[in-house]
């Protein structure tokens, strides 16, 4: 059975730093397709970062050079690390996996994605 817990949310100040986990079960993390996706009250959920099954990874240009993905094979965990957030940051973060390959150039797509956590909330405040 397929289980994603996202974990590492919190309340942190403008410029400040939170690194989310996304501990996977049922499947290898390091052959799949991963994304983080977020969304905030009143829009639209948004892709944040995705790795493919190959390592392969792609940011959307609001976080490019402020987060990084990284995964853990040997703890089946995919993270993504936030520094310098801003209060734009601030929603629910969802773990996403497709475990399967999967193209670079769909990592964005909510679509190609089987699985989803419960997500994790992130408050930045100014």
């Amino acid at each position: 059975q397929v289980h994603l817990v996202e974990s590492g949310g919190g309340s942190v100040q403008a410029g400040g730093s939170l690194r989310l986990s996304c501990l996977a079960s049922g499947f290898a993390v390091g052959s799949s397709c991963m994304g983080w996706f977020r969304q905030s009250p009143g829009k639209e959920r948004e892709a944040v970062a995705g790795l493919t099954h190959f390592g392969m990874t792609d940011y959307a240009d609001s976080v490019t050079g402020r987060f990084e993905l990284s995964r853990d094979d040997a703890a089946n965990t995919l993270y993504l690390q936030m520094e310098r957030l801003r209060p734009e940051d601030t929603a629910v973060y969802y773990c996403a996996a497709l475990p399967s390959e999967c193209s670079w150039s769909r990592l964005f797509s909510p679509q190609i994605y089987d699985y989803w956590g419960q997500g994790t909330q992130v408050t930045v405040s100014s």
